[in-house]
């Protein structure tokens, strides 16, 4: 991502901060985390995330979703050289509405558009409606994606230990750790 891009964005996302009412000190602003997936389309493909916490046994993140932007489908895997189960999260939505997407019977209709670049990389259709003040709790190792609807969103996630970088994505061009770039 263009430091350009990230300039522009971040102080729209910290405005969605802001609508749902969570504060955030000025470290957690400046570390704010805005993923493109290294796909470039930032506002199609993206998520924005303060880490909160993270350590061995627990993390909690809040993630900004812009209207309509997508997490694409992942899933986060055992590791056994580490003694890792895989993560096990929970997404409690704070402001706005998420579609989610997990393993089973598919929707007979959905609510989420796939992206037109990499559409064929999502192949999970069991639809989850997240309202203000609802949560899900997605187990090790299953497939899942996300998107926001047309006010966009505000997730509470809350987790076991968080490894982001053996995140496994359906679509193998995606690199999940951002890289800011002049």
């Amino acid at each position: 991502m263009k430091k350009s891009v990230y300039q522009h964005f971040k102080p729209i996302i910290l405005d969605y901060y802001d609508k749902a009412h969570i504060v955030l000190t000025e470290q957690e602003k400046d570390n704010l985390e805005i993923a493109d997936f290294g796909l470039d389309q930032f506002a199609l493909v993206g998520l924005s995330i303060v880490t909160l916490i993270n350590t061995d046994r627990c993390c909690a993140k809040e993630m900004v979703l812009l209207p309509g932007q997508t997490c694409p489908e992942h899933r986060h895997p055992a590791i056994p050289e580490l003694n890792y189960p895989g993560k096990e999260e929970t997404f409690r939505c704070r402001y706005g509405t998420v579609y989610l997407y997990v393993e089973g019977e598919p929707s007979s209709s959905i609510r989420g558009i796939l992206p037109e670049s990499g559409k064929e990389h999502y192949s999970v259709f069991h639809e989850i409606v997240l309202n203000e003040g609802e949560q899900y709790t997605i187990y090790p190792n299953t497939k899942h994606w996300f998107q926001a609807g047309p006010a966009g969103a505000v997730v509470s996630e809350f987790s076991t230990r968080s490894l982001d970088e053996y995140d496994i994505f359906a679509d193998p061009r995606i690199d999940r750790i951002p890289r800011i770039e002049d």
